[in-house]
């Protein structure tokens, strides 16, 4: 994350916040390093701030700069960060790697307690380090919740797509040879809806069956409706077939409620994504609005960052380098960033290798040289890292001339 440096006066005096889940920790420091109140805790309510506030009013002068840092600590910092400050006071958000190495420059990596994360925050800063907030934030945090959601819901959708298919195989066995990928099709399911018992779905036969799907907008080829029909009645029967459709109708209702809230998650992305600075990014090949959602969500406001460089050093992917007395060892890549921006750089990487005309060539001249996948997703994703960061730093459509 990237900071915004600005003078710090003699008259400027920092308050230091450090949040937790239901109270907050504040301590009040001058231009001169001299602690002028705290640390004290208030509780994480309306009346607690307004506490602080009138115990921070009483101490900082009325002519003086007041800069308020707050370490981000997950969601619980927001309610403070959102707080009506007096008028003028200037609010920045602290990155908490940036607040642990300066705990490690102070001489107190192994020592983590309020007190010790205040002083920290403090001389942050006083070197005029934090990222101030600002509206944006609100656009682009609605769209790393819904994308977020949107995860979340997709993740649980696969793991219940594995049980449906588990509870599949034991209420109808040999489906999955007629109808390789069952959840995949519309054909499918229906069959799972439907015909989960093959004694039922056998005495249809092949005409009923066609006219049944499509009474239900379902397009069924002959073909397929013959192998449907012929794996029903080569069935084998099994003891628990009975208990499998039970479970296996209960999860057909939890996969249909999936499949739209992920459709509700897209359809408010689509909507914010052309009021957000990652608009332009729709217009690379492969990139479309869940995947440029994904990486607006985990790069958060493209200002804090002031090069492509520093977006892929946070996303882990560098590799790790070791250099002393002249002698220089490289390692493998560190993966110590964000888990969630890597993963969108390697998404968009992927989104140009299987659309865009020169990614092609240059993964396919990778692989020609003994590549391997890892290497080849890692070097689209610096490509493709680069080309988002220009994109919206500039304001830009997609130009192939450009990253040819």
């Amino acid at each position: 994350m990237s900071v915004l440096n600005a003078p710090v006066t003699v008259s400027t005096i920092v308050v230091a916040v450090d949040v937790g889940k239901t109270s907050l920790m504040v301590s009040v420091t001058d231009s001169a390093h001299r602690q002028l109140m705290g640390p004290v805790e208030f509780a994480m309510t309306r009346s607690g701030l307004d506490a602080a506030t009138q115990r921070l009013l009483a101490v900082t002068s009325s002519c003086a700069q007041v800069r308020v840092g707050i370490e981000a600590a997950g969601h619980y910092h927001r309610p403070v960060a959102d707080f009506h400050w007096p008028p003028g006071w200037e609010v920045r958000e602290l990155n908490p790697a940036h607040v642990a190495e300066q705990r490690r420059v102070m001489g107190r990596r192994r020592l983590k307690t309020d007190g010790i994360d205040l002083e920290a925050i403090a001389e942050l800063m006083l070197a005029g380090r934090g990222r101030v907030i600002g509206e944006r934030d609100v656009l682009i945090g609605e769209m790393a919740a819904w994308a977020q959601h949107r995860s979340r819901r997709v993740a649980t959708r696969t793991a219940t797509k594995n049980q449906l298919l588990g509870q599949l195989d034991r209420a109808f066995p040999g489906l999955t040879l007629a109808l390789p990928d069952v959840l995949g099709t519309k054909i499918g399911r229906l069959v799972a809806a439907e015909f989960t018992d093959p004694a039922r779905l056998s005495g249809l036969g092949v005409n009923r069956l066609i006219r049944f799907a499509a009474a239900r907008d379902v397009q069924l080829r002959r073909p397929v409706a013959e192998r449907l029909i012929a794996a029903a009645k080569d069935a084998l029967p099994t003891r628990d077939a009975v208990v499998a459709r039970r479970v296996l109708a209960a999860d057909m209702a939890l996969l249909t409620n999936l499949d739209t809230t992920i459709a509700e998650a897209e359809t408010e992305l689509a909507r914010l994504l052309p009021s957000s600075p990652f608009r332009t990014l729709t217009t690379v090949p492969g990139w479309g609005v869940v995947r440029v959602s994904n990486y607006a969500a985990a790069l958060g406001d493209p200002n804090r960052w002031p090069g492509s460089r520093q977006i892929y050093r946070a996303s882990g992917l560098s590799p790790m380098q070791y250099e002393s007395a002249h002698k220089r060892r490289d390692g493998s890549i560190s993966r110590e960033g964000s888990v969630a921006l890597r993963r969108a750089l390697i998404d968009l990487g992927i989104g140009l290798w299987l659309t865009e005309p020169t990614a092609k060539t240059y993964a396919h001249g990778l692989k020609d040289r003994g590549k391997r996948g890892g290497v080849i997703a890692c070097a689209l994703a610096h490509r493709a890292n680069r080309i988002a960061h220009a994109l919206v730093r500039d304001h830009a459509v997609y130009d192939p001339a450009r990253w040819s």
